[in-house]
């Protein structure tokens, strides 16, 4: 801009400091949380990396909505609304949730290393928490094509 004839330059403002820096400040602490929060330990947080759901056959045939959802990775390791509990904490845990309703439906997402004897345990505290049914999670291990109508 022409400002030496009618020296405009004195009547205008100083231009403001270089704010450059701050760009990059920005730009590196969006990339850190889109790190941090992409990441499997924070959408999941209470499972671990080699958790894995059994497979059946017919893993979808008798599957129905749930009311409620726990995570068991071992047998005396569950997480339950984003709380870790032991067994004891687990059977505490189940008769306050059932506590004042009559047909709820548990669904256990076990992993696929927890013994039998460990998922009948699981299965007996629901049961005496008043829960209508429990329902144990697992994948389809094949891809099954839908009949045709």
């Amino acid at each position: 801009m022409i400002t030496r004839p009618l020296d405009l330059s004195s009547r205008l403002r100083p231009a403001p400091r270089s704010f450059d820096f701050l760009f990059f400040v920005n730009a590196g602490l969006i990339a850190l949380m889109f790190a941090l929060f992409g990441s499997r330990f924070v959408l999941s947080p209470g499972l671990g990396v080699d958790f894995t759901v059994p497979t059946a056959d017919a893993a979808l045939m008798g599957a129905v909505a749930t009311d409620v959802v726990i995570a068991v990775k071992g047998p005396d390791l569950a997480f339950v609304e984003g709380a870790k509990v032991d067994s004891a904490g687990l059977s505490r845990w189940l008769v306050e949730r059932a506590k004042g309703h009559a047909d709820l439906r548990l669904l256990v997402q076990a992993d696929a290393s927890l013994s039998t004897k460990d998922l009948t345990d699981i299965y007996e505290m629901a049961r005496q928490a008043g829960f209508k049914s429990v329902q144990i999670a697992a994948e389809p291990s094949a891809i099954v094509p839908s009949p045709a109508k």
